[in-house]
């Protein structure tokens, strides 16, 4: 299984490595006008946007999953604190879930900003 796994990793990165030759469209930016710095600092900046967005969507999945996993152990275990377990995990999740939102305000930042007046 780990195999596999490692394979189609593998397979993803080759190939979101490649994603901009093959979309690149040399006689479209040479009709915009735009140089050679422009483009590779928007395809750099989409590429880790883009990876930035991935990783923070499966950490925050993973953790949301253990999480709930957990807290219905706990319940199964002793259902008579469930309302403080609940609560506990109502607020972890919310936690959880704000790493995910700054995650993607970060890669707005980086997304939509011009550092260098382009």
């Amino acid at each position: 299984m780990k195999k596999i796994v490692s394979i189609l990793v593998l397979a993803l990165i080759v190939l979101a490595a490649f994603a901009p030759v093959a979309f690149a469209e040399e006689a479209a930016a040479a009709a915009a006008g735009a140089s050679d710095a422009q483009l590779s600092y928007y395809a750099m900046a989409v590429l880790g946007c883009g990876l930035g967005i991935g990783l923070a969507a499966l950490g925050t999945g993973i953790g949301m999953g253990s999480g709930l996993g957990r807290a219905c152990d706990g319940v199964a275990r002793n259902p008579g604190v469930s309302n403080k377990i609940m609560t506990t995990l109502i607020v972890g999740l919310a936690m959880i879930e704000s790493l995910a939102i700054y995650a993607l305000v970060v890669v707005l930042i980086v997304l939509y900003a011009k550092p260098f007046g382009f």
